[in-house]
């Protein structure tokens, strides 16, 4: 019976988070983060242990008919929750044709276009991302002077020509600015665009609380010279070049891309072009600030003591530089912008937000997806959520390469 309560609870927060603040938001996040992506392999168990139960005589005792009932109740639940996310290719679909229009894909150039595919089997037996071996051209180049920290890979099929000019991405991995690496996220999207045809680069920075601020978008500044400079030889074209990443990546690509050539973050290299042509954040920080009461209070003490390492109330201009809002411009690059609503760590109406200021001020396409039923960081598991949210990015990105064409 308490085995089958906990799969209650379970079911329950992946459906609507018990804590989207305080210590409680981190078990929440794991919790939910699990049973939202995979929730028929979390029903699959539930049946497993309901046969089992049977076939120990659960069936003759009311806490053993109970159990019974409550598993396969959650069994059922979570096979909704699979079937909703099944609908996040309509989601992306809405949210483009609010925002550019209906008939947006016929903007898209004829040899970019692309139709959403069936969520491979394959993938539902094994959600787990394997592509990188095979897909990984070159491993912990160097891109910086500070050992691995400084380290990138370049993503690319064998047969794309080192005199091609195939699209960039650049993804920035998260992890609150403290934890993370290359390897570890991204790896839907990375091998999704590189069997396209994409030349994506994957970077590591550095970490607090060995760095402080502004080590890290520094580093991710580094990275962008060194793909201008280097991705040729790759086949990529240093003229096309899209950046994306999530959480703390989220944060830092959108301030990557909002502050170009800004010398502050560019020591030593000042003269260097760092602009972007497009910016895909996902569960974003946008504001360390929390101007407009969207943040999380409680994340203050950590970037204080860990990132930062200066306390908000007596530098705060620096902690207004270093906020993605703050930096918002006429000039901004291209964005898609993407959000789970059931996000436990970064709050969504955060993303809301951000997006509300950048299309005020920005005459390019700002997409905002939000993503019912998604926790933070959903796109690291092959999920029907994460096969259309690849589709959509790469369809968005297919767009602003035809409109950047057109303006060249």
């Amino acid at each position: 019976m308490t085995s089958s309560l906990l799969r209650v609870l379970r079911t329950a927060n992946a459906v609507s988070p018990f804590a989207r603040g305080g210590l409680l938001s981190v078990p929440s996040f794991f919790n939910g983060w699990l049973t939202s992506e995979l929730p028929l392999h979390a029903a699959a168990l539930d049946t497993i242990a309901s046969v089992r139960a049977i076939q120990r005589g659960a069936l003759r005792s009311w806490p053993g008919r109970a159990a019974i009932v409550f598993n396969t109740a959650t069994a059922m639940r979570l096979v909704r929750i699979h079937r909703d996310a099944r609908q996040a290719g309509t989601i992306f679909r809405d949210a483009f044709t609010q925002e550019l229009g209906a008939g947006f894909e016929q903007r898209i150039e004829a040899s970019l276009r692309t139709s959403p595919e069936p969520f491979p089997l394959a993938r539902l037996v094994q959600p787990f991302p394997m592509s990188r071996r095979s897909l990984c051209a070159e491993s912990d180049i160097a891109y910086g002077e500070v050992g691995k920290r400084n380290r990138l890979d370049v993503w690319k099929r064998a047969d794309v020509s080192v005199d091609g000019r195939a699209p960039v991405l650049i993804q920035v991995h998260g992890g609150a600015w403290m934890i993370g690496n290359k390897e570890q996220q991204g790896i839907p999207l990375l091998s999704h665009l590189t069997e396209r045809g994409w030349v994506c680069v994957s970077i590591n920075y550095r970490l607090s609380p060995r760095a402080t601020w502004p080590d890290h978008i520094v580093d991710v500044k580094r990275a962008i010279a060194w793909t201008k400079a280097n991705i040729g030889r790759f086949g990529g074209d240093p003229n096309f070049i899209a950046i994306t990443g999530g959480s703390a990546g989220g944060h830092l690509s959108s301030l990557a891309a909002l502050s170009a050539n800004d010398a502050r973050f560019q020591p030593g290299f000042e003269e260097v072009d760092t602009s972007v042509q497009a910016a895909v954040p996902m569960y974003g920080v946008y504001d360390f600030t929390n101007r407009d009461g969207t943040g999380r209070p409680d994340m203050q003490r950590m970037l204080e003591e860990k990132v930062f390492k200066t306390k908000f109330d007596a530098d705060r201009e620096a902690w207004d530089v270093a906020s993605t809002m703050s930096r918002i411009h006429a000039d901004a690059p291209p964005f898609l912008v993407v959000h789970g609503a059931n996000d436990s760590l970064v709050p969504v109406e955060q993303a809301r937000s951000f997006v509300d200021m950048l299309r005020k001020e920005s005459p390019q396409p700002v997409v905002y997806a939000e993503l019912p039923g998604a926790q933070h960081a959903f796109d690291v598991f092959w999920s029907p959520r994460t096969h259309a949210t690849v589709f959509a990015i790469e369809q968005f990105l297919n767009l602003v390469r035809t409109e950047v064409g057109q303006r060249a």
